[in-house]
C-alpha cells in the first residue's frame, strides 16, 4: 500500500473520531451531566460517578484523533489507531446494554461498525512491506 493512501486512512480515521466524540461530548455528555437531559441524563442520574468515565471517554478518543490526524503513516501509527479502534469496538459490544437502555442501539450499531471497519482498515495498512518506512 503506498504511503499516501496509508496517510488517507489516518486521516479518514481522525476525522471520524474526532467529530464522533466532540458529538457525543457535546450531545450526550455534557447534555446529560450539566443540562440532566438526552440519553446519558438517565445514567448518570442513577450513578453521577459515571459522568467521569463518558467525559474520559470522548476526551481521550478526542486527543486520539489529533494524534491521528498528525501521524506518519508507517507501521507503529496504523496499529496504534488499529488497537484504538478494536478497543473502542470491543468495549461498545462488551456494554451493548448501555446502548438499548439509553435507546440508542442505531448509533450504537453505526459507530461500532465504524471503529470495527476503521480497525481492520489500520491493520491492513501495517501490514504492508511499506509500512515500516522511517520518517
Amino acid at each position: 500500500m503506498i504511503s499516501s493512501t496509508r496517510k488517507i486512512i489516518l486521516r479518514a480515521n481522525a476525522l471520524y473520531l474526532g467529530i464522533a466524540s466532540v458529538a457525543a461530548f457535546l450531545l450526550l455528555d455534557l447534555r446529560g451531566i450539566v443540562f440532566g437531559a438526552g440519553p446519558v441524563a438517565q445514567v448518570v442520574a442513577a450513578a453521577p460517578y459515571a459522568a467521569i468515565g463518558f467525559v474520559e471517554a470522548h476526551g481521550l478518543a478526542f486527543i486520539l484523533a489529533v494524534l491521528l490526524w498528525n501521524a506518519h503513516p508507517v507501521r507503529y501509527a496504523h496499529l496504534t489507531a488499529g488497537a484504538v479502534m478494536s478497543l473502542l469496538g470491543v468495549c461498545n459490544l462488551v456494554f451493548w446494554p448501555l446502548f438499548t437502555a439509553t435507546g440508542m442501539t442505531a448509533a450504537g450499531v453505526g459507530l461500532t461498525a465504524l471503529h470495527l471497519l476503521f480497525a481492520v482498515a489500520q491493520f491492513v495498512a501495517a501490514s504492508g512491506p511499506r509500512a515500516h518506512a522511517a520518517v
